[in-house]
C-alpha cells in the first residue's frame, strides 16, 4: 500500500481518518521487505512490537488522547540507541550478545510522543566509518545505485528514509555521520548544535564530538524530530525570506577539489540563490590544515579508552579496519589530546568569526557523489586521497566547533548531492528557518 512520504504528510492524514498509525506501519513494512534485502538497512526489525505501539497509538487519537505531532508515525533508530529489552550491537559481533536494560534518554522521549518504533538501522561498526562497508550485517548498499555507498556511518538510517522503510530515523554524528549517509542518499540530515540532544544511552565514539540528529525527508519533518529529541516545543519553520537572507560560501579548503558532478550542482544552488535575491560573499576558514588533526586527536584517543576492555579481550571480533583505528588511539599522546581540545576552543571562535552578520554558512556536504563499494581512494581533480578523507572533508570541522548543521538534498539528474548549512551555536531552529528557504528554492 502507498503511504505519506513525510512526516507532516503522515501527520495531516492521520488526524483526517484517511489513514491509521497501523496503516502507515504496514507500509513500511512492505517497504523494508522490498528494500530491505537489497540494501542492508536494518539489523533488526520490531514489527510485532511496532504492531502493538500502532494499534495503541489509534487508540489514543479516538479517545481523544493525541500525544503530538510524531503520534503513530513509524520511526527507526541507528543501532548505537538503546531500547529496553533489545539487543543494541552497533554493527559489530563484539555485541553480539548485548541486550540494553534501558532504553536511552531519545528513546523515552520519542515513546512519550508516540512515535512508532520500528527497528534498528545498520551503520560502520561502531561509528567508525564513513561507509557502512564494515558491519557484521551487510554493508549498506545505496538504494539510488547498489554498486554504491550509502555513505556513513548512520548509513540504515539515510536509506530506510530515503526508501520509505519508515519516515524518519534517529542517528548520530561524531564527524559527519548523519550528513554524509544524508548527501549520499538524497534526504536531509541534521546535526544540531551540540548538547541539545541527550547521548545517554548511546554507544560513544567521543564523548567530546558525539551528536545525536534525525535523518528525514524534509526540513519541516527533522524540525519536528528536532523537537522531540531535544524537548523543546514544536518548532514550525518559517522561511526566511530571500531577499532578507545573507550567507557565506566557505571557500579554500571547502571549495577545492570538488567532483564535477557537486562543483555544478553547487554551482548551479548559488546562482538561483542569487538570482531569488539571496546576498551571498565567500569567506575562509584560516585553520582548515588542522582540522584532520584536531579531530582526530580528540576522536581515537576517546575510543580507544572506551573500547579499552574489548580491545583487550574480544580484539578478533571488530572488523579489522576499525580495530586497528581504535588500537592507533593508544597511540596518541595525552599532551596531543589536551592541545586538540584547545585547538578546539580556538576553532569554535574562528567559526563563530565566520557567522558574524550571516545566517548561515554554505559549503558542499561531500567533496564526492557517493563512492563505489570497496574503492579505497578517490580522485578529485588532479588530487588522490582515500575515501574516509574525502567524505569527512566538510563535516567534521562543526563537530569540532558543536556549531548545528544540516545537509539539504540538491536537484539533481544524477547521484544525489547534499547542501551543507551551517549556523549559530544554540540556534538550530534559526538554521531550520533558513534551511527550509533554502530547500523551496534549489532541492526541488
Amino acid at each position: 500500500m502507498s503511504s505519506p512520504a513525510t512526516l507532516v504528510d503522515a501527520a495531516t492524514a492521520l488526524r483526517n481518518g484517511r489513514v491509521t498509525a497501523a496503516d502507515l506501519l504496514e507500509a513500511a513494512l512492505h517497504a523494508i521487505r522490498q528494500h530491505d534485502g537489497p540494501s542492508h538497512a536494518f539489523i533488526r526489525v520490531e514489527a510485532d512490537a511496532a504492531r502493538r505501539a500502532a494499534q495503541e497509538a489509534d487508540a489514543e487519537l479516538a479517545s481523544g488522547q493525541d500525544r503530538g505531532p510524531l503520534h503513530g508515525l513509524p520511526i527507526s533508530l541507528k543501532d548505537l540507541i538503546d531500547v529496553a529489552g533489545q539487543p543494541t550491537t552497533a554493527a559489530s559481533r563484539v555485541l553480539a550478545d548485548n541486550v540494553a536494560t534501558r532504553g536511552a534518554v531519545v528513546t523515552a522521549r520519542l515513546e512519550a510522543a508516540g512515535a512508532v518504533l520500528i527497528g534498528k538501522t545498520n551503520l560502520h561498526e561502531f561509528a567508525l566509518g564513513t561507509t557502512s562497508e564494515d558491519t557484521a550485517f551487510g554493508m549498506v548498499l545505496n538504494p539510488r545505485d547498489l554498486t554504491r555507498s550509502a555513505g556513513g556511518s548512520s548509513g540504515g538510517s539515510a536509506v530506510a528514509v530515503a526508501t520509505g522503510m519508515g519516515l524518519a530515523s534517529v542517528g548520530t554524528d561524531t564527524g559527519g555521520s548523519v550528513r554524509i549517509p544524508a548527501a549520499a542518499c538524497g534526504v536531509v540530515g541534521l546535526k544540531p548544535t551540540s548538547d541539545e540532544i541527550p547521548v545517554t544511552g548511546v554507544i560513544p565514539l567521543s564523548l567530546t564530538l558525539d551528536h545525536v540528529g534525525p535523518l528525514t525527508r524534509t526540513v519541516q519533518d527533522a524540525a519536528w524530530m528536532w523537537s522531540t529529541l531535544a524537548n523543546r516545543p514544536t518548532h514550525a519553520v518559517t522561511p526566511v525570506a530571500p531577499g532578507d537572507l545573507r550567507l557565506a560560501i566557505l571557500g579554500g579548503y571547502f571549495a577545492a577539489p570538488l567532483d564535477e558532478e557537486v562543483l555544478h550542482a553547487f554551482t548551479h544552488a548559488t546562482d538561483a540563490l542569487a538570482r531569488s535575491g539571496v546576498r551571498l560573499e565567500t569567506r575562509d576558514f584560516a585553520d582548515a590544515s588542522r582540522i584532520t588533526e584536531t579531530y582526530v586527536n580528540i576522536v581515537l584517543p576517546e575510543g580507544a579508552s572506551y573500547h579499552a576492555p574489548w580491545l583487550d579481550s574480544r580484539a578478533d571480533l571488530y572488523s579489522p579496519a576499525v580495530r586497528d583505528r581504535f588500537r592507533a588511539g593508544r597511540d596518541i599522546t595525552a599532551v596531543a589530546y589536551i592541545a586538540a581540545r584547545q585547538q578546539r576552543i580556538h576553532m569554535r571562535h574562528a567559526v563563530e568569526a565566520l557567522l558574524d552578520s550571516v545566517d548561515a554558512l554554505i559549503l558542499p556536504t561531500l567533496p564526492i557523489v557517493a563512492p563505489e563499494t570497496g574503492v579505497a581512494d578517490v580522485t578529485i581533480g588532479d588530487e588522490t586521497m582515500p575515501v574516509r578523507t574525502a567524505m569527512l572533508k566538510h563535516t567534521q570541522l562543526f563537530n569540532i566547533t558543536g556549531h548545528p548543521a544540516l545537509s539539504l538534498p540538491l536537484a539533481t539528474p544524477g547521484l544525489p548531492v547534499g547542501l551543507q548549512l551551517v549556523g549559530a551555536r544554540g540556534q538550530t531552529p534559526r538554521l531550520l528557518d533558513v534551511a527550509a528557504a533554502i530547500e523551496s528554492l534549489v532541492c526541488r
